[in-house]
């Protein structure tokens, strides 16, 4: 039964998404555990999104590269869930360096010490971005990586440096990819709450290219169930794909988040293409759903749900912007 776990990244979107799930009994099977969150605190880590939970857990400020920081926190734990990454696209083109730093040195120094400590269950979460683009169907998990930006070479990276634990030296090693995730306490530099607080704050939103890549859209809520879901009966080595199997074109979703906000397609701003702007991801998720795994969330009750959100929630977005925009 598990006792301790380890959620690096957890101040992040997706990872305090996970730790508030935890902490709150959402994983039955994990109901007794405790947790120590090991977080960074960059620019899109927010211990506020923590403290809905907050006395419920061991917080550690600091950074994943970090190996003696890391010898003194990972010893101890049962399982490891590794969310910490640097995410976005935009910034991983102007400034490569700190994602090479912290998805592949960052994940290997973590690994590493999981290794050493006798972590048991070590959890790499994961990128559908790391594929590349896809014309028609979907990946499998034995499909070869090709990845188009340095964000997404630098999770592959950190990803076959856990997975070379798993071969090398027998670290139950579990991989979880996923695609576009969206729902509360979002960083407002991802699609669905950049448009939706700039349109709160009557701002034009900037749409590339001609809007036709193609995104797989899953509620924050059942990628971390997916996430738990590997954790608790994955096998070790092995990738899993965790997919909302909800497609939609960034105009698509774009007009959708107009309508949900009484605002027009004159406020859309097209703006010139991203550098190698990946057309289109899909996941085939056939290997999860053997264990059991279905998206609980509807698609357009997640979304009314999230726009509802962020209009409520100005409190907490707000501050996070400083003079960004």
């Amino acid at each position: 039964m598990v006792r301790r776990v380890l959620v690096t990244g957890g101040a992040g979107f997706i990872g305090s998404h996970y730790v508030r799930t935890l902490l709150t009994g959402g994983y039955p099977a994990w109901a007794d555990a405790s947790v120590t969150v090991l977080d960074k605190l960059t620019y899109s880590g927010n211990l506020a999104s923590l403290a809905p939970v907050e006395g419920g857990f061991t917080f550690v400020h600091g950074d994943i590269c970090d190996a003696e920081l890391l010898a003194r926190v990972v010893p101890g734990h049962d399982v490891v869930v590794n969310f910490a990454a640097e995410t976005h696209v935009d910034r991983s083109i102007t400034g490569p360096d700190v994602f090479a730093t912290t998805n592949v040195l960052g994940t290997h120094r973590l690994v590493r010490a999981a290794l050493e400590a006798g972590v048991g269950v070590f959890v790499q979460v994961s990128t559908d971005e790391v594929y590349g683009s896809i014309a028609e169907g979907a990946w499998t998990e034995d499909a070869p990586v090709s990845p188009n930006s340095p964000y997404s070479a630098a999770k592959a990276g950190g990803d076959h440096m856990a997975l070379a634990y798993a071969r090398t030296h027998g670290l139950d090693v579990r991989l979880t990819r996923c695609g576009n995730n969206y729902g509360p306490y979002q960083y407002p530099e991802k699609i669905i709450p950049l448009f939706v607080t700039r349109l709160l704050e009557g701002r034009g939103v900037p749409l590339y290219g001609n809007g036709r890549n193609e995104r797989e859209w899953i509620h924050v809520d059942d990628h971390c169930r997916g996430i738990q879901l590997v954790a608790e009966r994955g096998r070790a080595g092995e990738v899993y794909h965790i997919s909302g199997s909800h497609p939609l074109t960034n105009l698509d979703l774009t007009n959708r988040l107009l309508r949900a906000l009484g605002k027009g397609p004159e406020m859309i701003e097209w703006v010139e293409d991203r550098k190698g702007h990946d057309l289109r991801y899909a996941l085939d998720d056939s290997k999860l759903r053997a264990l059991g795994f279905r998206p609980g969330t509807d698609f357009d009750e997640g979304l009314a749900a999230t726009v509802r959100w962020y209009v409520e929630r100005p409190d907490w977005w707000k501050p996070l912007l400083g003079g960004e925009r």
